[in-house]
C-alpha cells in the first residue's frame, strides 16, 4: 500500500463509522502536549499549501518528531496541539502476492476494498498543527514544525504570529 494512493482526495467522503465494521484505530495517542493553561506570546502554525488527505500514522509521526524537539524546553514552556482529526476510512482492494497471482484475481472491477485505516481531509490553507511559545523559544518551535512538515504527503508553510 503506497502512500501517493491516498494522498488526492478523489471520491466522496466516507466517514459514517456506524454503517461499518473492523476500522483500525486511530494511531495518534494524544491531540495536546505541553501546558495548555499559561498564555504564550507567540503561536506558530503549520498550514497546508495544497488540498490533500493526511492519514493518522503521519499525524501522529509529526507530533513525536515535534514533540521530540520542544520537550527540552520543559513542560511548561510551551503548548503544542495536533488540529485535524481522521475522519476519513481509507478502503484497500487486497491483491494476492504470489506468483501468477494475476491468474486468480479478476482486477479492479467494482473492487470495494476493506478498511485499512484513517486519514483527515484538509483543503488549502487549513491548520495542521500549533505550537505556542515564548519569544525566546521561537526557533525551537520552527524546528519542530519543521520535522513535523517532512512526515506529511502534502507542501506545508511555517508561519509565525504574535498573540
Amino acid at each position: 500500500m503506497n502512500a501517493s494512493n491516498f494522498r488526492v482526495k478523489k471520491n466522496m467522503s466516507y466517514a459514517r463509522r456506524e454503517y461499518m465494521g473492523g476500522i483500525p484505530g486511530s494511531k495518534i495517542v494524544k491531540f495536546t502536549m505541553g501546558n495548555p493553561n499559561r498564555d504564550f506570546s507567540y503561536t506558530v502554525e503549520l498550514r497546508n499549501r495544497k488540498a490533500g488527505q493526511i492519514r493518522h500514522n503521519a499525524l501522529e509521526a509529526a507530533r513525536i518528531a515535534a514533540n521530540r524537539t520542544l520537550e527540552p524546553l520543559g513542560r511548561d514552556n510551551f503548548f503544542l496541539k495536533i488540529v485535524p482529526f481522521p475522519h476519513q476510512v481509507l478502503r484497500e482492494h487486497k491483491r494476492l502476492n504470489v506468483a501468477q497471482a494475476d491468474r486468480f484475481q479478476e482486477g479492479m472491477a467494482r473492487a470495494y476494498g476493506k478498511a485499512v485505516g484513517t486519514a483527515a481531509r484538509l483543503k488549502m490553507n487549513k491548520l495542521i498543527l500549533v505550537a505556542k511559545v515564548e519569544e525566546e523559544n521561537i526557533e525551537s518551535a520552527k524546528t519542530a514544525l519543521k520535522r513535523a512538515k517532512d512526515k506529511f504527503p502534502v507542501p506545508c508553510r511555517i508561519v509565525v504570529i504574535k498573540n
